[in-house]
């Protein structure tokens, strides 16, 4: 199979003729008569950091598990380098799985938990030294060879696990929300951390997360699921910038969400008439709706500028009041209410120290934004 790197540029999923390491054809799974996942299909590609986003319930776990073969599908077929792995026992699969709790043996040392598939699988003692210590050093853990896994911190634990995860080189690696039982700080270091494992070893990992910041920051694609379905897949630039749908966009981040008709559309911009706004919002793409069909507008809270001066063509431009500031330490999100009772974010970066912002509450301001920062979304 050819392989592109999906970091770069010419990214597989964009060329048809490359095939996916991993495909997921139309599977659909329920538990007693209750479905869980809704024909769900999907194409990851070798070499990808793939997350499988949304909120809990919405069946992502369960889509790992079916990979895994820790779960039958109901229906559907699921394909690993080509081959129909869709009754296949776990241990005849090239899969591993790291899990949420990192499951370490309590009385085992970090070298022997590593070591421990090796040994199953009877590896020759000198073969597992040399890949134990290589795979530890790899993970930063070479210092702790003999400490327990209760002597160890939250980070450090999960650093054994993935090394555990990883010792018997395995062509797909599942991650359960891997980095969830760890505190912000750690956290932020981890997701580099198992991204420059990942992209050195060159093996396709795909990972279950509710995070939407651990998502767009480790992965390659994004598949952000609702209810069992797979609602929208994209790189994390794609999803965020552009979600076809409200669902989506409100999922991913703060957004402002503006109800609206198109009232006139050409080749490269739409206008849509919002009530409660008092300029109409000028979009510089085309949709395919047509004049008069029901919409929304959506526009990221950083994309709004904030100031005391009008817009001088007045286009994408509203007046309120500021009701509310949060002071988030980098940023302040402001809460503006318009006069007709909507309230609209801004995020700004504070550039000057909090007794020098030139904006406070109770302020009014205008609020304006630039054509190509409005997505119209018809789902």
């Amino acid at each position: 199979m050819a392989k592109i790197d999906p970091k770069t540029s010419a990214q597989p999923w964009r060329h048809p003729e490359i095939e996916p390491y991993i495909r997921i054809d139309h599977v659909s799974k329920d538990f007693d008569g209750i479905p869980v996942l809704n024909n769900v299909s999907l194409s990851v590609y070798q070499g990808e950091l793939f997350s499988l986003l949304g909120a809990s319930g919405c069946g992502k776990t369960t889509l790992l598990r079916l990979l895994a073969g820790f779960e039958t599908p109901s229906s559907g077929g699921i394909f690993i380098d080509g081959v129909d792995m869709t009754h296949i026992p776990p241990y005849e699969r090239p899969v591993n799985m790291m899990f949420q709790s990192y499951a370490l043996f309590p009385h085992m040392t970090v070298e022997q938990n590593v070591a421990f598939g090796l040994k199953q699988d009877g590896f020759k003692k000198n073969i597992i030294k040399k890949r134990v210590e290589g795979m530890l050093e790899m993970v930063g853990m070479e210092k702790y060879l003999k400490r327990r896994p209760s002597q160890l911190s939250g980070g450090q634990r999960q650093r054994v696990a993935l090394a555990r995860s990883l010792i018997k080189q395995p062509k797909l690696l599942l991650l359960d929300e891997p980095l969830g039982a760890l505190d912000r700080q750690l956290r932020e270091k981890a997701q580099f951390e198992i991204v420059n494992i990942q992209e050195t070893l060159g093996v396709t990992f795909m990972m279950v997360t509710h995070d939407q910041e651990e998502a767009m920051t480790m992965s390659t694609r994004v598949c952000v699921m609702e209810e069992g379905r797979v609602r929208q897949v994209g790189t994390p630039t794609e999803v965020y910038e552009y979600p076809n749908s409200r669902m989506v966009a409100d999922f991913l981040g703060e957004m402002n969400i503006f109800e609206g008709i198109i009232t006139e559309e050409e080749a490269s911009m739409t206008l849509v008439k919002c009530p409660g706004i008092e300029s109409d919002f000028y979009i510089s793409h085309a949709v395919e709706a047509p004049v008069g069909a029901s919409v929304a507008v959506a526009i990221r809270p950083e994309k709004v500028i904030v100031t005391k001066d009008p817009h001088p063509l007045g286009r994408n431009c509203v007046r309120g009041v500021v009701d509310d500031i949060a002071y988030l330490g980098d940023v302040s999100i402001y809460h503006v209410v318009l006069p007709s009772g909507l309230k609209v974010l801004a995020c700004m970066t504070n550039q000057v120290r909090l007794a020098e912002r030139p904006i406070n509450w109770e302020d009014e301001v205008y609020l304006y934004w630039r054509p190509e920062n409005g997505v119209i979304l018809t789902a």
